[in-house]
């Protein structure tokens, strides 16, 4: 290669490099110094052999300082040719002829070295490293890797684990539940007569937000449910859209009534107004108004919740499981059903019936006798239990006042309840009963034993006496001290009986303790224990004073009595029909032994002079050709911590006293009267309907002949 040719990368010969740095290779160079008017000195020839590569520099390392490298000695310097001393210039190259050849400069040559140290930086303390481009490009790298990464595994997930869920999200807002309500179940009697079933109606709701005028369809809407109570104002006030009490979100929903007639429903669906929806509904209907409303109770409205008597003591057996239909909704230009789309329907389960122990035709006649009687007197309240003898199953009970069962709204609150199992009273005489059938039971009477019966006692600070009281030292037999109703005869009775005997017994028959009869708001009335006797509850309590209990508490215990000594819990639902017809029969109920039976029978016997004797208190509950036992009774009503003005006035008997079918309890606080007076007249009047109706002939038996005095 020709050296015109070799050019370094700065576009110069090789040899005009060797030149410019003192060497040989130069043609003109002579010539050159000729023209500028002298020789330079020849300068030594250099090596011809091509300098070695040099090596690359190792990576700077500012964490290790490197020793400084080796200076290159330089050769001294020549004396210039020129002997001026003027500088040599180096002008431009160019070609002139016939140049002389001058000496090669010499060159000196720099050995070679295997490697090239580059000086070290030592990295000041306190300042940060400096960054390093290729960790940069590495740590870039990988994040843009993670990120695609993280993006590419979020993609298969929404894709392929994800998809079913965001698909049922989008379902869940197309879909409608709609409520399906279950029909509730009837209360019926039992021969299965209805005392209180629904009835199918309508309700009519709007959505406000879908109403273009609520004015004009508020006309509409009024000529139609003006007759149901509506204000026109309400329903445009419902019908304006407005917002739900969060405040945020639009009402959507909104009930403008309940419970019409089918036929107004029909009226309504006419006006084809898309806002309104018009769909099933029932209320509560009752045939016999307030025919034992007492027993019945009743609901609240619209949403049909049992608030007293066997609706809310049965209220989640009545009311059944609702419905639900879920279906697949459109929007906009589709808003109906959409055909094809998801559908799930769970049918609604109908309520079950209840069939009561009473009887609908007796409960009329009592009832109606309880009013009639107890009205001309401005009685407080009054009841009156029917139990079956040997089953103790409530054949009847009735509440005076009553109220309306199918708009107790009109009734006064504080008479919404049943008073048979809600009110308590003092018992009175009635409680005398427990007391001799105690001291039979336990031996320290018997049907012949004759009392020492004085004209007055004192117990404590209280004197208690007979009226009309007795001499000093009389002597009465046990059927004479029921019949007169002789106070200072049961006290002497109960002195030989004791205390812990009489709560004891008080006990066995029921007192102190809810009869669980199947009612709500039941009182378990009150005992006092023995330890908690004054120095005059040995007088009082056993006469049924200072003792609470309620009317179906007492007629229990005329009822143990009449069967023979068993006592009995009362009951009053007989058995649950279901929707299939599949028949369900209460706990049973429960059963303890008080009395023997013959002692039982002992007592019935004594209890027949209260009506058969002379000067007895009950002569008014008296029925010809049956022999009747019971016992009258008269007390005060606890109020406030003492008692209210008036009396208690009571009478419980059974019949056919020799083997009893049915015991009746009459209880009435009245302005004033007596137990004998008042209610043993009701007592005759609905024993005899009660036997009449199920056909309870007379014995024929003769009664027994009792006396007063031995």
């Amino acid at each position: 290669m020709s050296e015109a040719k070799r050019y370094t990368p700065r576009g110069r010969s090789v040899r005009d490099a060797s030149v410019d740095a003192g060497g040989r290779g130069d043609p003109f160079r002579p010539a050159l110094e000729v023209i500028q008017g002298g020789r330079s000195e020849q300068p030594r020839r250099a090596s011809r052999r091509p300098a070695a590569p040099e090596p690359e520099p190792d990576p700077i390392d500012l964490d290790r300082e490197e020793p400084a490298p080796r200076q290159r000695r330089t050769p001294p310097a020549r004396k210039p040719a020129n002997p001026a001393g003027r500088k040599a210039a180096n002008p431009p190259l160019r070609r002139v002829a016939n140049p002389r050849k001058a000496p090669a400069k010499r060159i000196p040559v720099r050995k070679k070295q295997s490697r090239v140290s580059v000086p070290r930086l030592k990295r000041r303390p306190g300042l940060p490293k400096l960054a390093e481009p290729r960790r940069r490009l590495r740590l870039a790298t990988v994040l843009a890797l993670v990120l695609f990464a993280a993006i590419g595994v979020r993609l298969v997930q929404l894709q392929l684990t994800d998809a079913s869920a965001y698909a049922a999200e989008g379902l869940k807002d197309r879909l409608v539940r709609a409520v399906l309500p279950a029909s509730r179940g009837a209360i019926l009697d039992r021969n299965g007569k209805i005392l209180v079933h629904s009835v199918e109606t309508r309700y009519v709701a709007v959505d406000p937000m879908a109403v273009k005028d609520p004015e004009a369809l508020a006309d509409k809407l009024f000529t139609i449910l003006d007759k149901y109570g509506v204000l026109r104002s309400d329903l445009v006030r419902k019908m304006t859209p407005h917002k739900a009490a969060d405040g945020r979100t639009n009402v959507r929903f909104e009930y403008l009534v309940h419970q019409i007639e089918p036929a107004d429903g029909d009226r309504i669906e006419g006006l084809h107004v898309g806002a309104l929806k018009v769909d099933r509904d029932e209320r509560r209907e009752i045939p016999g108004y307030d025919l034992a409303s007492n027993i019945i109770g009743f609901t609240s409205k619209p949403d049909l919740n049992g608030q007293m008597g066997i609706e809310k003591q049965y209220d989640s057996v009545l009311r059944g499981v609702d419905g639900l239909h879920v279906y697949e909704h459109g929007e906009g230009d589709l808003d109906k059903p959409l055909p094809y789309g998801y559908e799930e329907l769970k049918p609604a389960r109908p309520g079950s019936n209840v069939e009561l122990t009473i009887d609908q035709d007796l409960q009329f006649s009592v009832q109606s006798a309880l009013a009639e009687r107890m009205e001309p007197l401005k009685a407080d309240f009054a009841t009156a239990v029917v139990l079956d003898a040997r089953t103790m199953e409530v054949m009847a009970m009735a509440s005076y006042p009553s109220f309306a069962a199918a708009d107790p709204g009109r009734s006064d609150p504080n008479l919404l309840k049943d008073q048979c199992t809600a009110t308590v009273f003092d018992p009175g005489s009635i409680h005398k009963a427990i007391v001799m059938g105690a001291a039979l039971q336990e031996g320290i009477i018997t049907p012949g034993t004759a009392v020492t019966v004085n004209s007055k006692v004192k117990k404590g600070d209280t004197t208690y006496t007979d009226h009309p009281p007795q001499r000093d030292g009389t002597q009465m037999t046990i059927p004479g001290i029921l019949a007169l109703s002789s106070n200072v005869g049961t006290i002497a009775v109960a002195d030989q009986l004791g205390k812990d005997k009489l709560y004891e017994y008080q006990q066995k028959f029921g007192l102190g303790q809810r009869t669980g009869v199947g009612l709500p708001n039941e009182s378990p009335g009150q005992l006092l224990p023995p330890n908690q006797w004054t120095g005059s509850s040995p007088g009082s309590i056993p006469i049924g004073n200072g003792v609470a209990t309620t009317a179906l508490q007492m007629a229990a215990v005329y009822g143990t009595i009449a069967n023979d000594g068993l006592y009995v819990q009362p009951t009053l639902v007989k058995k649950i029909i279901g929707p299939d017809g599949t028949v369900t029969k209460p706990p049973a109920q429960q059963t303890r032994r008080v009395l023997d039976p013959k002692v039982a029978q002992e007592l019935r016997v004594m209890l027949e002079g209260v009506t058969t004797l002379d000067d007895a208190t009950g002569k008014q509950a008296a029925i010809p050709g049956y022999r009747i036992a019971g016992k009258t009774g008269t007390s005060k009503l606890p109020q406030n911590g003492g008692y209210a003005p008036g009396d208690v006035v009571s009478f419980i008997g059974m019949a056919p006293a020799e083997a009893p079918r049915y015991v009746i309890a009459v209880n009435a606080h009245v302005p004033g009267g007596a137990g004998g007076s008042v209610a043993a007249p009701a007592f005759k009047e609905m024993m005899a309907l009660t036997l009449s109706t199920f056909g309870v002939t007379p014995t024929g038996t003769e009664p027994p002949k009792l006396t007063i005095y031995p």
